[in-house]
C-alpha cells in the first residue's frame, strides 16, 4: 500500500488544497493530511479547528487520515513509515521554495523521503488561504474557493476579526 503525506497549515483549507488531495489519491492508496504550524504565519484557526475543518470536508473518506504534528515533518513521516511527501505548486515561486525543502527533507531523512510535486489546476493558481481570508474579511462570496461545508465557519471567524 502506497501511503503519502500532504502537509500544510491549511488556515483554512481551500479548494486548491482539496484539488491536490483528490489528485494525490490517484497516485497513492492512502493520504495523511498533516496540519502543522508555521512560525512565520498568524492563524485565524487553531490547530484543532483546522483539523476539524479538513475532517468535515473529507468525512467518510476511508483513504484520507487527518493528523497534526509539531516539529520536523520528516520525524512524523518516519514515525508513520511514510516516504512520499506530496506538495502542490501554484507557480515558480512555490516551485523554488518547495525544491529547497525537498532537498532538505531528503537529507534530514537520510534519503528516506521523496517529494512528489503536483501542479495546481489552472482555476486555483491564484487561490491561497490568505486570499480566502481577505475575501471573508470583506464578506465576499467564498463559493469556488472553499468547500461549502466550511464556508459558514470561515465567514464567522472573519466576523470576529472585523469586530
Amino acid at each position: 500500500m502506497k501511503i503519502a503525506v500532504y502537509a500544510g497549515s491549511f488556515d483554512p483549507i481551500t479548494k486548491g488544497h482539496q484539488d491536490i488531495i483528490e489528485r494525490a489519491l490517484k497516485i497513492v492508496d492512502k493520504l495523511i493530511v498533516v496540519v502543522m504550524n508555521n512560525p512565520k504565519k498568524n492563524y485565524w484557526f487553531n490547530l484543532d479547528e483546522r483539523k476539524n475543518l479538513i475532517s468535515k470536508i473529507f468525512e467518510g473518506s476511508e483513504n484520507i487520515k487527518v493528523d497534526e504534528h509539531a516539529g520536523l515533518l520528516v520525524d512524523f513521516m518516519a514515525k508513520n513509515s511514510c516516504g512520499i511527501l506530496i506538495k502542490g505548486l501554484r507557480d515558480v515561486k512555490d516551485f523554488s521554495e518547495e525544491m529547497t525543502y525537498s532537498f532538505a527533507n531528503k537529507k534530514l531523512s537520510n534519503g528516506e523521503v521523496d517529494t512528489v510535486f503536483i501542479p495546481t489546476s489552472e482555476r486555483y493558481t491564484y487561490v491561497s488561504s490568505t486570499f480566502v481570508k481577505e475575501l471573508a474579511f470583506y464578506n465576499q462570496i467564498l463559493e469556488g474557493y472553499v468547500d461549502g461545508k466550511i464556508i459558514e465557519e470561515v465567514l464567522n471567524r472573519a466576523k470576529e476579526y472585523r469586530g
